[in-house]
């Protein structure tokens, strides 16, 4: 029997004494018998670390034992008061984020999600202005955002500048971080509200519903209290306000931060975007969630689209009107995508991204290159607004690994050489399997453009 099921046989006993309520029984059982699947998984992950982790004492003689700790938990110097205002989740809206999700409501975020916030490098420091991701689904939603937090720190702090300087993100301190987290955030939640309105969801230190029994309960989403704004600079001041809500440990701020793109895009919207491709935005992959192409195609355009070409296709190939018509991308986005992968060009399905992505406002690049994600950026306004800076040009690169120390700099030749015959001939099909996919990324947006590493070893 599992713990799930035995928490459910025991309500109608505990139910006898009549001196406690639903979600109070619920909250008792998951503390007399925690989940014993969530405690091996983090006993797991954790087991090769020195210390212990949190929640879990070291006893004399090097034995661990779990303290009461209930799972999702999070700490109430986190949690904001009731008295806030905003609205108080609903049953309803609690299935349908699972559902929106998952595909149904028995799932729940593994503890690599619940452990994952938004969290910067050393203030004034050589990555002042990155963000620390660790590998796993919750990456890529880390790694849009740092995205946008350096179009902020670059281009949104200087309106009127031409182009920044490295150093100056290298000059960020804790407050600029949390303005520039704030502005992110804000700007993703705006642009899926339509650049009408936003919602920003936060937990309460009480609970806000009482789940049916065919939902799974994780003592989090049953706490979600909901702040919509239609002002975006409201919006951006209240997220600054409650920044601790998604950079401090044990907040779940990914979560919180995904929970809240939902309910700015609304559910309804989202079903429309989706049109029946899916009805999920997560998939389970290697044994955790990762983020389907819709999930991506929403934090970077506003909508949960599933391809990430221009338009719609309305016909197939063979000129036969489809089915189902295919939606792409519709406008230009802020931050741009470029899509790279050695088992996706063996197997011939490697994604042709549009210029709707490839070109964005501002030269910035969310990367998905073999399955993982990474940004690249360049300091100059004019690089996508003025041809001739194209000729011969830097870009940056940071991948949110805590091993990187340094942004890699990178020199982009369009002009001089064509990297096919510089590199001696090969043809094509050939060079593309063997050269590094940082490059081959790179010229999916600057076909035949020679690379050149400035003294690092190349990689990927």
């Amino acid at each position: 029997m599992t713990d799930y099921q035995e928490l459910v046989r025991s309500i109608p006993a505990l139910q006898q004494h009549g001196t406690l309520g639903y979600i109070q029984l619920l909250q008792h059982q998951l503390d007399r018998v925690p989940d014993r699947a969530e405690k091996k998984e983090e006993e797991n992950e954790e087991g090769s670390a020195n210390a212990p982790p949190a929640g879990v004492h070291q006893a004399p003689g090097g034995t661990r034992r779990r303290l009461a700790t209930t799972p999702y938990s999070v700490p109430r110097t986190l949690a904001v008061s009731p008295s806030l205002g905003g609205l108080s989740v609903t049953p309803d809206l609690a299935v349908n984020l699972r559902k929106i999700l998952f595909g149904g409501t028995f799932h729940v975020f593994n503890y690599e999600w619940r452990k994952s916030f938004f969290k910067f490098r050393e203030p004034f420091s050589e990555l002042s202005y990155a963000l620390e991701a660790e590998r796993g689904g919750a990456c890529a939603i880390q790694m849009v955002v740092q995205a946008f937090v350096i179009k902020h720190l670059l281009f949104s702090r200087h309106p009127d500048a031409e182009s920044c300087s490295l150093q100056s993100l290298r000059e960020v301190g804790d407050r600029e971080q949390d303005r520039a987290l704030s502005a992110a955030l804000c700007d993703i939640l705006w642009s899926a509200g339509d650049q009408s309105s936003a919602t920003v969801t936060l937990v309460t230190a009480d609970y806000c519903i009482t789940p049916h029994l065919d939902y799974k309960l994780d003592t989090f989403t049953e706490r979600l209290q909901l702040f919509t704004f239609n002002i975006k600079e409201e919006v951006r001041r209240f997220i600054y306000e409650h920044i601790q809500c998604f950079k401090e440990e044990g907040c779940h701020g990914v979560i919180l931060f995904l929970y809240s793109l939902i309910c700015s895009r609304t559910v309804n919207r989202l079903r429309e975007d989706l049109d029946s491709s899916t009805s999920q935005l997560l998939q389970l992959r290697m044994g955790t969630f990762t983020c389907r192409q819709e999930m991506m195609n929403l934090l970077l355009t506003g909508r949960a689209t599933p391809n990430v070409f221009n338009g719609t296709v309305l016909d197939g190939e063979d000129g036969s009107p489809l089915d189902r018509p295919l939606h792409g991308v519709t406008a230009r986005s802020n931050v741009g995508y470029l899509h790279w992968s050695r088992e996706q060009l063996d197997r011939n399905t490697l994604p042709q991204v549009g210029s709707m992505l490839k070109t964005p406002m501002l030269p910035v690049w969310l990367c998905c290159i073999n399955g993982t994600y990474n940004v690249l950026f360049s300091t100059s306004r004019s690089l996508l607004s003025d041809w001739k800076s194209e000729h011969l040009f830097n870009l940056y690169y940071y991948n949110g690994q805590p091993s990187m120390k340094r942004t890699l700099r990178l020199t982009i030749d369009t002009h001089s050489h064509h990297w096919e015959a510089w590199r001696g001939g090969e043809a094509s099909g050939d060079a593309e399997k063997r050269f590094p996919s940082l490059e081959m990324t790179i010229r999916t947006k600057w076909a035949g453009a020679f690379i050149l590493w400035n003294g690092h070893a190349p990689f990927y």
